[in-house]
């Protein structure tokens, strides 16, 4: 698989090439490639050095005020990530708004409850005055969630950016894993962009900072042998207000910090929705479970890598989408350019020595001999071409 073609599918294989040099015989030599996830073909590091060298600090700063204010930005900012990422790629389509003519994802169903739209268009606002149209609305939501991951306690993970924005937004594309699913068909929605089962593990470790709605569990707390007792008795009681449809931590204890709690509650049976308590029982990711809830520094250097290989799941990059001046809304069409009456060039009419030369006409034998010898004026491919386009509007 090409370089380029990997960057555009977000799929990632640990491979090893074998290079044939033909010097009278074919000599083998094994390159083992480390997976260095989204560091490929115009996804680059630092993409925005030479046309907005202070991109990722505005970013940054955007991201710890809003922090200042609502620890559960992070929670907020990596679902916004993994939504736009699972449909059609990483390319910002979420944050489009519908119109009359077009419902787009943001208003699909699994997208109602996907918040911070105001945080990327303040961002986006900021850089614009800064360096206009330059970074994308996709690079916005990849840089700000790995900043709210570093300042919420989580690893400092490189992102590469060169992302563009996609011209397409549809609610209908919008098919996510729900909350009911079963381990095995999670994992088809995983593996579909190229994401292995133990990303999947590590990646639903974003949870230790999410939160859920009663209306996603709440048939678990009815005689559920998975769930703990005294758990499931006070969430009952939280959730005894249906009208309101409260939420709760999904980690019931670092809520909002990235780290291995929530592998030590799955332990514990104290997980909140049934996809992630079947993460610690299934046969294929329970080791995973039991792995990262004794290696907290582990888990933190997967989610990282994790993390950066999701951030390249079908990436625009190069000429393809376009950079947004509005995250919300789609580029304003470049309408074809038509000449101008007033560019045609003017004829100037025949002058009168012109018309007397045209009347007199050689006669006979002084004609030929005038003509003798002279070929006919033809235009050139050129002036052809000329005539061609002036003639023709390009629609």
């Amino acid at each position: 698989m090409s370089v380029s073609s990997i960057a555009k599918t977000g799929k990632f294989k640990n491979s090893s090439c074998i290079l044939y040099a033909k010097m009278g015989t074919k000599i083998s030599f094994l390159l083992f490639l480390f997976v260095l996830p989204a560091v490929l073909a115009d996804l680059r590091v630092g993409f925005y050095k030479p046309t907005c060298p202070e991109a990722e600090s505005i970013i940054f700063q955007a991201v710890q005020k809003r922090l200042n204010t609502d620890k559960s930005v992070t929670a907020a900012l990596l679902r916004m990530q993994f939504h736009d990422c699972f449909v059609r790629g990483c390319d910002a389509s979420i944050l489009i708004d519908s119109t009359s003519q077009n419902q787009a994802e943001k208003d699909a169903g699994p997208n109602q409850t996907v918040r911070e739209y105001k945080l990327i268009d303040e961002i986006k606002k900021a850089l614009e005055a800064k360096c206009p149209s330059k970074v994308s609305c996709a690079d916005i939501i990849t840089v700000a969630t790995r900043d709210a991951v570093v300042l919420a306690g989580g690893p400092n993970y490189t992102v590469p950016t060169g992302r563009r924005d996609g011209l397409v937004s549809k609610a209908g594309d919008v098919n996510l894993p729900g909350p009911q699913v079963t381990v095995s068909q999670a994992f088809q929605f995983f593996k579909a962009r190229g994401l292995t089962l133990d990303e999947m593990v590590t990646l639903l470790g974003a949870h230790t900072v999410g939160v859920a709605h009663c209306s996603f569990f709440s048939e678990r707390l009815q005689n559920d042998p998975s769930m703990d007792a005294q758990l499931a008795a006070k969430l009952s009681s939280i959730c005894a207000h249906s009208n309101t449809d409260p939420t709760v931590f999904l980690d019931q204890g670092t809520g909002f910090a990235v780290d291995n709690e929530f592998y030590k509650q799955l332990l514990l049976k104290r997980g909140i929705m049934q996809i992630d308590q079947e993460l610690a029982q299934h046969a294929s990711t329970s080791g995973f479970v039991s792995r990262f809830a004794r290696d907290g520094n582990g888990f933190k250097q997967s989610f990282g890598n994790a993390m950066m290989k999701m951030g390249s799941i079908g990436v625009l990059v190069g000429n393809e989408g376009e950079v947004r001046k509005n995250c919300r809304v789609f580029n304003p069409k470049k309408k074809p350019t038509v000449p101008s009456p007033s560019t045609k060039a003017k004829v100037s009419p025949p002058s009168k020595k012109a018309d007397n030369t045209k009347q007199k006409k050689p006669k006979g034998k002084e004609q030929k001999k005038k003509n003798k010898g002279k070929k006919p004026k033809v235009p050139s491919k050129k002036n052809k071409k000329n005539i061609i386009k002036s003639t023709v509007i390009i629609n």
